[in-house]
């Protein structure tokens, strides 16, 4: 059974850094894609970062600079180091892995947490 753990966040000031955490049982994240998810306040879940499974990244332009997505594959964690973070970061961040495409596609999703940005 697969299962993704989300830790690591909590209130911080405009500009400040966080660093989220993604635990991964079940699954060997050095054969997958892991990818964070931000869901803002009331608006649709978008992905801001991926890494996969050969260590190349990808970023939502929104984040790019700025956040850095990371693993260690002894521990079987994907962390995000969110910098210079600004208010509209505020929201719910996931972690999330999936296999297959189109209506085969299978998504593994971490219970979410919460960031809040604010002065």
């Amino acid at each position: 059974q697969v299962q993704l753990v989300e830790s690591g966040g909590g209130l911080v000031p405009p500009g400040g850094s966080l660093r989220l955490s993604c635990k991964a049982f079940g699954l060997a994240i050095a054969d997958y894609a892991i990818n964070w998810y931000h869901q803002a306040p009331g608006k649709d879940r978008n992905m801001v970062a991926e890494i996969y499974d050969t260590g190349d990244t990808n970023y939502d332009d929104s984040v790019r600079g700025r956040f850095a997505i990371s693993r260690d594959i002894i521990t079987n964690t994907v962390y995000l180091q969110m910098n210079s973070l600004k208010a509209e970061d505020t929201g719910v961040y996931f972690c999330n892995s999936h296999y297959g495409k189109g209506v085969g596609r299978v998504d593994y999703w971490g219970q979410g947490t919460r960031v809040t940005v604010s002065s």
